[in-house]
């Protein structure tokens, strides 16, 4: 039986298998990190490990065209929903707590979006003087 996986395995995993990857070369593909001919061992080692930690075929292909080594995979794997601790539907309780007037859900309530103003149009506020654009430099030219 082999060692359960570690929250490492599974980040170095990632690794190994976002650094090898295949690169097209005239002889066949090769692995883009150290030219062997792919996959490499430490690339078959990391898609191992991340199909024994419950990642399917499609997202490991994801996490190769993300590109990020660094990308975090939620250390257990839970591929459908939620953790069985908390069931769908269920939140914290908000006993005694009471929305404030003119807020929907503990959310502002929504406004008119703001105007958009075209390019080179300057919005002015009441009682503040906007000052015209500069049409010549402030400082002399270098020669």
């Amino acid at each position: 039986m082999p060692a359960p996986l570690t929250p490492e395995d599974v980040r170095l995993a990632v690794r190994a298998v976002v650094v090898h990857t295949a690169e097209e070369w005239p002889t066949g593909p090769l692995c883009r990190n150290d030219g062997a001919s792919y996959p490499c061992r430490l690339h078959r080692w990391g898609r191992r490990v991340l199909e024994t930690h419950g990642l399917n075929e499609r997202q490991i292909e994801a996490l190769i065209r993300h590109g990020n080594p660094f990308v975090h995979v939620p250390f257990p794997f839970t591929a459908t929903g939620p953790s069985p601790a908390r069931p769908v539907g269920s939140r914290p309780a908000t006993t005694g707590y009471q929305a404030p007037a003119g807020r929907t859900g503990g959310l502002p309530a929504r406004q008119q979006a703001a105007r958009v103003v075209p390019p080179g149009v300057r919005a002015t506020a009441a009682g503040r003087p906007v000052t015209p654009p500069v049409t010549g430099p402030r400082w002399p030219r270098a020669s």
